[in-house]
């Protein structure tokens, strides 16, 4: 017999106006994401464990066979069709038409406007009900639910920085991410082939970095409006860093659906074969339903099990996530534990030297300030017990963010070329492709990948960042050691390399 679940957390699309009922009957796409069979899968994290092999992870971590037989017979009692399974993936895809799946899930499905002007999209002001073995429905919901990070200076900046100086100023070491597989998520716009050919040949690199779109759900890349800036700020970031990368660019749609299945077809993608991935869009941890988050938590997991790390943009509203209710937040996924999150700094240089690093806050300004402080939605992990991170607004303690940092204020931002026309741009949208671009140098070098970070950056602490402390993102302030403002700091990143050489071989496995 078919038991529900018990409903998550949901609430009904924030800063959108109800239109009224979803009365057409066309049929809609949902995706099911299921539990794993037997338990969670170790993360994959250097230099103890080693990750996962894509081949095997199917057999260990996949889909239980007995929930997918249950989840079919749920569909096919209520009228559904099947339109796709990735049993490795836990992911069951299936078409029906409105009146079908709100019978299905015990929904009513609604028009929204949002605030902003934006596209009216369906929704639903309830949780799903849920057979047994699954842990969301996705799709049902079709919500934007991610913004990206990445500032435009109001005016021409004064001092700005190709991301070669970035690179030579933060210490990378030698490399250029040969043998290593870059994912970017990207929920809008598109790229050129030309343009970036051009903009990698102004900066003298030999050869244009290999770039693959990847359709994920019906995304596509599609260049020619606003989130042209996003995609192009990621690619040429980590292109110029790590040239002999293969990149992949996967194109989803700004749902929680397209989300999911965007970091989980490139956590488990056989044929570009990411070692690292860059995500720098993301909304408010409590924007999100309870689901959407689990099922982005599975992914997520997969990910650093199969040895991907995740970098994350921290966000560009400061402690308040953007969020007016006058209390501070974070955003998602940057607060995941299985994501790196980046924050963002002022950075000031002479030369190759720099002159002094702050905190990102140009608030006063109206040009953003770097997000940063405490989950409560995900509890203190271990890696994070001796960081000294504040308690989260509801008194518990929380995940602490971000892990670390780099240049982001748009007033000293990154040169890049965007639609034909060369732009200053900044944001925490630039620091997660710029620690990509290191994580693939540092796995270039260390001849293994680093999978989840957290422990062994945690473990070094301070000697191999530049501690950032002058400075505050609204309701934290930044001090020695980590913070929730910058974490650890800005990379030094030859003196990462060795540090995590050394970690290496005091375990014998290096």
């Amino acid at each position: 017999m078919n038991i529900p679940a018990p409903r998550r957390h949901w609430h009904a699309p924030k800063h959108a106006r109800y239109l009224g009922p979803h009365d057409d009957d066309a049929p809609l796409d949902v995706t099911l994401v299921l539990r794993r069979r037997g338990e969670a899968p170790p993360a994959a994290a250097w230099p103890l464990h080693p990750p996962m092999r894509r081949a095997d992870f199917g057999a260990r971590c996949g889909a239980d066979p007995a929930d997918l037989d249950r989840a079919r017979d749920f569909a096919r009692t209520h009228g559904l069709q099947e339109t796709g399974c990735q049993p490795h993936r836990r992911a069951l895809h299936l078409r029906g038409p409105a009146a079908a799946l709100q019978r299905a899930f015990g929904v009513r499905l609604g028009h929204y406007q949002p605030e902003d002007g934006g596209a009216p999209f369906v929704g639903c002001a309830e949780a799903p009900a849920l057979p047994e073995g699954v842990i969301a429905v996705l799709g049902l919901d079709r919500r934007p639910v991610a913004r990206p990070q990445f500032r435009k200076p109001l005016a021409q900046p004064s001092r700005s920085y190709t991301p070669l100086q970035l690179g030579q100023l933060y210490g990378f070491p030698a490399g250029d991410g040969g043998g290593q597989g870059v994912a970017i998520i990207e929920f809008g716009g598109g790229y050129q082939e030309s343009d970036l050919a051009t903009y990698f040949q102004s900066l003298g690199l030999a050869k244009t970095p290999t770039v693959t779109a990847v359709s994920v759900a019906g995304g596509q890349n599609q260049p020619g409006g606003d989130a042209d800036a996003e995609v192009m700020l990621d690619i040429e970031v980590a292109g110029a860093l790590a040239p002999a990368a293969k990149f992949a660019v996967y194109f989803a749609p700004n749902t929680d659906q397209g989300f999911y299945e965007a970091i989980s077809q490139a956590a488990h993608d056989d044929t570009h074969k990411p070692s690292v991935m860059s995500i720098s869009w993301g909304g408010p941890e409590d924007s999100w339903t309870g689901a959407s988050r689990d099922a982005m938590q599975s992914a997520l997991q997969d990910a650093v099990a199969l040895g991907v790390t995740v970098a994350v943009a921290a966000g560009d509203s400061g402690s308040s996530d953007g969020e007016d209710d006058g209390q501070p937040h974070v955003d998602f996924p940057a607060s995941s534990p299985y994501a790196l999150a980046c924050g963002g700094t002022r950075l000031v240089a002479n030369g190759s030297a720099i002159n002094s690093e702050t905190v990102w806050n140009e608030t006063r300004a109206n040009e953003g300030a770097t997000g940063g402080g405490v989950s409560t939605a995900f509890p203190l992990p271990d890696w994070q017990q001796d960081a000294g991170v504040p308690r989260a607004p509801d008194g518990s303690a929380g995940r602490g963010v971000p892990d670390v940092a780099g240049d982001a204020d748009p007033r000293t931002g990154y040169q890049v070329r965007v639609d034909g026309e060369d732009q200053v741009i900044g944001g925490t949208s630039a620091v997660a492709p710029l620690w990509a671009a290191l994580l693939a140098r540092l796995n270039q070098q260390l001849g293994a990948p680093l999978g989840d970070a957290h422990a062994a950056i945690y473990q070094i602490g301070g000697k191999a960042f530049r501690d950032v402390t002058v400075g505050d993102n609204g309701d934290y302030q930044a001090g020695t050691g980590w913070d929730a403002c910058t974490g650890w700091g800005s990379p030094d990143g030859q003196t990462l390399l060795d540090a995590l050489t050394a970690l290496g071989g005091s375990s014998g496995s290096a």
